[in-house]
């Protein structure tokens, strides 16, 4: 059987730039990706429901209980990633995630109206959300090196965007006939299907080897707040902080203005869902076919710089746009502008830069600037914005945000550079 797919295997490989013996490393990678993203974009339009439901005034208030929680769960995960075995780390804490995305689903069955409740899902999926997707980009940068990386993460990749347009389509569907508890149950099930495509990577991993003579540690160890502190002591990881900040800010300018017109437009709740699921459905479909055949050549070719850059210019004119004209269709074709550069160049761009570096920067400082750093960046970015559109109109407010897609782009361009330099130089 094995010697009847090695033909298939061959082929697969031409096609998306993969090894012989890398192709089911991708196609288990691209697997868990679709499960993992399909779990959360399930409940994706679910929280902007709830979040339209506590008022949409009131968004940057659950912007800050979002990263005041965020600030509480990192010493935590720091804890657990120090002192779980790493091939442990992932099954633990999606197993845990699960648990809680249950006891949510049976709250929602036996009070589905009340607020607080939404409130509360509303934040915990924000911050367990984050935590899930960076913990599975830390366990592929630690599969995979970093010329396997440049080749390989955006086909990878691709299987967030299947699992993002699948996700939504299925919420738009089963949400009347299921109900949101209903919802949350399906969406556990799946997270925990995850954990097959993880085992399978990790038998793949020790059966081909690393290209590298250095085994890695069986235990991350360090400090709980060792994740932060790596940051700050590293000009390198402080860069990216602020290209995540800058990142948060635009995006957050976006969707406030989102989550204000569709509840203006779709009074309904259920009608709201469907509108955030078609909007997600829409990304993931732009997205998906970019990340397979252009991603991991154009950063073969170009550098990872170009991953970087090419959103946060594209978001200067977006912005531009907006300021002249800041009605639903215009705004939403500049959403979906932003969200298909960030899910097919940004994220695989950025998860290219911790290749190279060592365990407890991959599992900890990422994962505290995937969440800590990011949530922080919504927060600062959502007072920003109440602040600008108490006292000036929404052109302003587009103009504001093209200045910071400006400070994106140049920081963008100077992390790439210095990520495309050192790989030059150790090639």
């Amino acid at each position: 059987m094995r010697s009847e797919l090695r033909p298939a295997a061959a082929l697969v490989g031409r096609a998306i730039a993969a090894e012989r013996d890398e192709v089911p490393a991708v196609v288990a990678g691209f697997l868990l990706f679709v499960l993992l993203f399909a779990s959360y974009f399930m409940l994706r339009p679910v929280r902007e429901t709830f979040g339209i439901a506590g008022g949409v005034k009131n968004l940057q208030w659950l912007f800050t209980g979002t990263f005041l929680a965020t600030l509480l769960v990192v010493p935590l995960y720091g804890w657990v990633a120090a002192n779980v075995p790493r091939r442990r780390l992932l099954p633990i804490l999606y197993s845990a995630c699960a648990l809680v995305m249950a006891g949510f689903a049976a709250s929602l069955a036996t009070d589905p109206g009340n607020v607080w409740i939404a409130r509360a899902f509303y934040i915990w999926l924000s911050v367990m959300n984050l935590f899930v997707i960076s913990i599975a980009w830390s366990l592929m940068a630690d599969l995979f090196e970093p010329e396997r990386s440049h080749r390989l993460f955006g086909q990878i990749a691709a299987g967030a965007s299947l699992g993002g347009l699948i996700g939504p389509l299925l919420s738009g569907v089963l949400v009347a006939p299921l109900g949101e508890a209903g919802l949350l149950f399906l969406s556990a099930a799946l997270l925990l299907s995850t954990l097959v495509c993880v085992r399978y990577l990790l038998r793949w991993r020790d059966r081909i080897g690393p290209r590298t003579d250095a085994p890695p540690p069986e235990r991350i160890g360090g400090s709980i707040w060792a994740g932060l502190t790596l940051i700050l002591r590293s000009p390198y990881l402080i860069a990216i902080a602020g290209f995540i900040v800058l990142l948060t800010a635009a995006s957050t300018f976006l969707y406030f203005e989102q989550a204000r017109i569709v509840a203006a437009t779709f009074p309904n709740r259920t009608a709201q869902t469907q509108v955030f699921a078609a909007i997600d459905a829409t990304v993931q479909s732009l997205t998906i076919a970019i990340q397979i055949f252009f991603t991991g050549r154009l950063a073969k070719r170009l550098g990872v710089t170009v991953l970087l850059a090419a959103v946060p210019l594209m978001m200067m004119l977006g912005f531009g746009v907006l300021a002249l004209a800041a009605t639903f269709p215009v705004l939403v074709a500049v959403m979906i502008v932003r969200r298909v550069g960030e899910y097919a160049l940004v994220r695989p761009g950025r998860e290219m830069l911790f290749t190279p570096l060592d365990a407890e920067t991959k599992y900890k400082a990422k994962n505290a600037l995937d969440t800590f750093v990011y949530r922080g960046g919504d927060a600062l970015a959502g007072w920003t914005y109440a602040g600008i559109a108490a006292v000036a109109n929404l052109a302003v407010v587009a103009l504001a945000g093209a200045v910071l897609a400006g400070v994106w782009a140049a920081l963008g361009i100077a992390i790439g550079r210095r990520h495309d330099r050192a790989r030059a130089g150790a090639g």
